[in-house]
């Protein structure tokens, strides 16, 4: 699995994770989504995205 697969994989599961705890537990779990789409936002114009460094220092390659 490449970083690119990876972060998309691991944005989707915490778009759902928040979902789901939105509907579950609290409606205030909605801004963990927002925050979800804000760090994707910017990671688009800034190349700069956090799981991505993980997942590198764990190993996985780049393309």
């Amino acid at each position: 699995m490449t970083v690119d697969r990876a972060v998309l994989a691991f944005a989707g599961v915490m778009v759902l994770v928040s979902v789901v705890l939105t509907t579950f537990v609290s409606p205030l779990f909605m801004w963990f989504t927002v925050f979800i789409g804000l760090n994707m936002f910017q990671s688009a114009f800034t190349g700069l995205c956090p799981a991505a460094m993980v997942f590198r220092k764990m190993g996985l390659r780049a393309v």
